[in-house]
């Protein structure tokens, strides 16, 4: 299974559209679920909200400005590989606040995307495209170019 878990709620149609339209797609290869946790200013408390969420079986991939950068060749192997060690594995993306250490600590990855800061609901379609393409390149299937 995928996990996505996000700080905050999308309230703009196209980005819900957006994200709905790769949820779909990404269900015909695996399960997928999203997972909209209120933001709050306390950091502690949202790690609270996000632990809630995983267990020690899965492997956490946490979306941070300093994490490593990746192709998308790359990202679908790490997917990949994953795959053969975890049944889950989690994405989290944290609030606009950032990330509480604690979420940090328990990361197997912190993974980037950009130095670039991107509003919170199109980096949630960023990213769902990204696996989407994964799949399709673990698959051989055409897409990736």
């Amino acid at each position: 299974m995928i996990k996505i878990i996000c700080l905050g709620k999308l309230k703009e149609k196209y980005l819900i559209d957006l994200t709905d339209d790769y949820l779909k797609r990404i269900s015909k290869y695996h399960k997928i679920e999203l997972i909209e946790l209120k933001d709050e200013e306390d950091l502690t408390k949202e790690a609270q909200n996000i632990l809630k969420y995983i267990s020690n079986k899965e492997y956490v991939i946490t979306l941070e400005i300093e994490g490593k950068r990746l192709n998308s060749l790359e990202f679908a192997k790490i997917i990949n590989d994953t795959f053969n060690n975890y049944s889950t594995i989690t994405f989290i993306i944290g609030s606009s606040n950032g990330l509480d250490d604690s979420i940090k600590k328990i990361s197997n990855l912190s993974l980037s995307f950009s130095h670039l800061t991107f509003p919170h609901g199109l980096f949630r379609g960023v990213l769902l495209e990204q696996i989407y393409r994964a799949f399709k390149i673990n698959n051989h299937e055409a897409y990736h170019k």
